[in-house]
């Protein structure tokens, strides 16, 4: 395959770059934004105007080896118990600042382990959010869901609460490979976790797996897919496994011998891709699949697919306000983030005080870059006229851009009259040309391989 032996012509097939969930990337956010700009953008929301709510549980029973995100162990609740009495009162805080009829689009529990909340440690969370902004017509309540933490109590206090997306989390169901990533996790577990979801009536239900894990080979991750697709899932991302045991030091329990290479993790990626287009899936940005009824796949027919720190999002809302430790916002003016350690995020809680420990606050071309790469890994182009019509861009400097991307990958990369575009047997190589517009330093950030 041609664009295979340019991609290792040119040293792509170990190229690290970042997801692009936020621009610029979190490595680059300082101290140089805190709480008091955290609540002064909060409370410059438009009144009458909508947000999204994040809320991050960190805890978990126990601890995947594969896992990358901010989460801590647990074998008793009362730490748990103590973590919710804080979000509690960090909402009480977020309601006092929240401009008068400010409503909620979105709402996300995530993790960690959400569910391991028992039910009225759920309820009490569920009813403080109500309580401090009401939701939208068509406001979406969505949870990750662990099939082997949840029951049908949790799920009806839940359902009863607002939930209409359900996200599980599969990443493989091959016994050898879930002993390896410590994620031991059946198919009938799963399939049960399914059952309870939809005889709650929840709407739609999303479902994780991961590709480039160890010992993974097409034809186990065949069996994967085809397992997975008998749930009928709405959607679903197929994410690239991160080995970044410098980072996630639990990661040192995976054996990086046992890893496929970058060429047999495009193979496992596209076989995946391969089974879900066959199935009927539409291809959504460069790692989601969907129902064609299902929102992602009608936002990007229609131009209005976003990407945020959950990944690919139809929500329209410029405002997503996270809450908990470790949690990011993102503002117009710029992101803010909850100091990562639990115990200092709940120390400023409690001394009244928003927790935010770093951030961002826009300047100079960020906005306008941000919307490149937001274009590209969206859509796989970058519309010119948008550009110069929405930030004032130059169109000159922007054909300079584009002719010097297109040179670096060899006319892959198509100019147009309209502006950049990607045909379909480049798009695996998305992220790596979002990185030629990012005017930050990537070198020292440790981002994973890009495939």
């Amino acid at each position: 395959m041609k664009t295979r032996t340019q991609l290792s012509r040119l040293g792509l097939f170990d190229a690290k770059v970042p997801r692009y969930t936020s621009y610029p990337t979190a490595p680059h956010f300082s101290q140089a934004v805190g709480a008091g700009d955290f609540e002064s953008w909060i409370e410059a929301i438009p009144e009458n105007g909508t947000v999204s709510l994040y809320l991050h549980v960190p805890f978990c029973r126990r601890l995947c080896w594969f896992c990358a995100c901010r989460t801590q162990g647990t074998s008793t609740l009362s730490p748990v118990q103590a973590y919710v009495d804080t979000l509690v009162s960090e909402l009480e805080m977020l309601k006092a600042r929240l401009p008068r009829g400010v409503k909620l689009s979105r709402l996300h529990w995530g993790g960690g382990t959400p569910t391991l909340l028992t039910p009225d440690l759920m309820k009490r969370l569920v009813d403080k959010v109500r309580d401090v902004a009401e939701f939208t017509d068509h406001a979406e309540f969505s949870v990750e869901i662990d099939p082997n933490e949840i029951d049908g109590e949790r799920l009806d206090v839940l359902a009863a609460g607002g939930m209409n997306r359900a996200s599980i989390g599969v990443q493989d169901f091959d016994e050898q490979i879930q002993q390896t990533i410590g994620r031991p996790q059946g198919y009938d577990v799963t399939r049960a976790a399914v059952e309870m979801i939809r005889e709650r009536g929840v709407a739609s239900l999303n479902a994780d797996i991961l590709y480039g894990l160890p010992h993974q080979s097409r034809a186990r991750i065949t069996e994967t897919v085809q397992k997975l697709l008998s749930f009928a899932p709405d959607r679903v991302a197929l994410y690239g496994y991160a080995h970044v045991p410098w980072m996630a030091k639990r990661q040192q329990m995976i054996p990086s011998d046992a890893l496929p290479t970058p060429e047999e993790r495009l193979d496992l990626f596209d076989t995946a891709r391969r089974l879900f287009v066959w199935d009927g899936y539409a291809e959504i940005g460069i790692d989601h699949f969907g129902a064609p009824d299902d929102g992602l796949a009608i936002a990007q027919k229609t131009g209005k697919l976003r990407r945020n720190f959950q990944g690919y999002t139809d929500d329209t809302s410029e405002v997503l306000i996270g809450l908990g430790a470790s949690s990011i916002s993102r503002f117009p003016q710029g992101y803010a983030q909850n100091a990562p350690a639990t115990g200092a995020y709940t120390a400023a809680i409690r001394e009244g005080r928003f927790a935010t420990s770093r951030g961002h606050a826009f300047r100079g071309e960020d906005r306008l870059r941000a919307r490149m790469i937001e274009m590209l890994m969206c859509d796989f182009r970058i519309d010119k006229a948008e550009l110069v019509r929405d930030f004032g861009a130059d169109a000159s400097v922007l054909a300079e851009m584009f002719r010097r991307t297109s040179q670096i990958f060899e006319g892959l990369v198509q100019i147009t009259e309209d502006g950049l575009f990607l045909p379909s047997e480049v798009r695996p190589l998305t992220r790596m040309v979002a990185r030629c517009f990012d005017a930050y330093d990537l070198s020292k950030a440790g981002h994973s391989s890009a495939i």
